[in-house]
């Protein structure tokens, strides 16, 4: 006997929209937060964005931040941070800390010299440590690939909205565009709350989740068209839960093997992508929760046009096919 996995229950009669105003209220909230700790603590930039030059050191001794800091404090450097690297796939003989160089000049780079100076001078706290990586990118770079990352965005936007407006009506264009806004600002604010770093990786995983949000909320606005064309005379907010309800096990089933996927690349790929990793795992769970509670709130409220096709012959009864919990709804 054959066993099928099954997430949700077939038949499912959920009423997605009793609570559509809390919902929508707590979306807006969120995204107010989110543009209000942005102002407030800002971004943690990384070195694509801030310019100056990262240096990645890896020891098999432990070692202390402040000796580091303390045997780098004469090297007249300018801006330095040093952060430890933890992660669970290191083990007991591999230590990693981060070092931030801000940008001194026009270069924005440290010269072959002072790289010589730095690592003779954490040598002297620290016999064995090690240059792994060496990244240095100058101010006019970093200015030009922040302009480039938010054309990038906006022009992923814009795209969408414009080919959602052809393919079905303004209404959910505008829905889904309100949605994907929604997607990004609370990502970028939960990058600012918790200062992690954003720099280019965070960007594609920010027009990754763009993607991921755009064909769930494709896949729902083609089987509501149909339903719309289906029944003709049930009300609206009827036919969004029924939608919903048909659409739920295909999306439950999506994000369900997406996350476990970036759970293991966030558990075993080590701090390298582990930003990129928590973009893409927050950016699954808030584009879930947007395409029904925001994208299809804006359309609810709106209203969508009821005159796709004419009925035909064969055409059943208003409401024969919808859960009998829907067909008494408010």
């Amino acid at each position: 006997m054959a066993f099928r996995l099954k997430l949700v229950p077939d038949n499912t009669s959920f009423n997605f929209f009793r609570w559509q105003w809390l919902t929508f209220g707590v979306s807006a909230a969120a995204m107010v937060g989110s543009v209000l700790v942005l102002l407030v603590m800002g971004l943690n930039f990384g070195i694509d964005f801030k310019g100056g030059t990262t240096i990645r050191t890896e020891s098999p001794t432990a070692f202390e931040v402040g000796e580091y800091r303390q045997a780098m404090s004469d090297l007249d450097l300018g801006d330095v941070s040093i952060t430890e690297v933890f992660d669970p796939s290191f083990g007991e003989t591999k230590h990693v800390a981060m070092i931030r160089i801000g940008t001194t000049d026009e270069t924005g780079s440290v010269t072959p010299a002072q790289l010589n100076e730095i690592e003779a001078a954490l040598k002297t706290v620290d016999p064995q440590v090690a240059f792994a990586a060496v990244e240095s990118v100058g101010p006019k770079v970093s200015g030009e690939l922040i302009k480039t990352a938010l054309y990038a965005v906006g022009a992923a936007t814009i795209g969408i909205m414009f080919y959602i407006w052809l393919r079905f009506e303004w209404q959910f264009a505008l829905g889904a565009v309100i949605s994907l806004i929604h997607d990004v600002l609370l990502t970028v604010g939960l990058f600012s709350l918790f200062q992690l770093r954003f720099d280019l990786t965070t960007i594609a995983a920010l027009l990754t989740t763009l993607g991921f949000s755009c064909n769930d909320t494709v896949v729902v606005f083609d089987r509501l068209r149909e339903n719309l064309i289906k029944y003709k005379t049930r009300p609206l907010l009827d036919l969004m839960n029924l939608t919903c309800n048909e659409t739920l096990s295909r999306t439950i089933m999506t994000a369900v093997t997406t996350g476990i996927a970036l759970t293991a690349m966030l558990i075993f790929g080590g701090d390298v992508i582990r930003d990129f990793v928590i973009a893409m795992l927050w950016g699954v769970i808030v584009g879930c929760y947007s395409t029904i509670y925001v994208a299809k709130n804006i359309v609810l409220w709106l209203g969508v046009k009821r005159d796709w096709s004419k009925p035909g012959p064969s055409e059943k009864a208003p409401g024969e096919d919808i859960p009998a919990a829907f067909r008494d709804a408010p």
